[in-house]
């Protein structure tokens, strides 16, 4: 997964507006109590952090 593909569903679950702030201010324990952002800037792959996040927001299997 690239970070385009990250964004483009971050935006798709959480809105275009809020995506980037959620990403921004919400820690995970899936990442070591970063935000994605943090784990993303660390080097994380985009398709972990999106699973960390899949996780978090209970998303539909879909979306996996």
């Amino acid at each position: 997964m690239r970070h385009t593909e990250f964004w483009a569903r971050m935006e798709a679950a959480l809105g275009a507006g809020y995506a980037r702030t959620w990403a921004e201010q919400h820690t995970l324990t899936e990442l070591g109590s970063r935000t994605a952002v943090e784990a993303l800037d660390a080097g994380e792959a985009p398709k972990e952090v999106w699973l960390a996040v899949w996780q978090n927001l209970g998303l539909p299997l879909r979306d996996k």
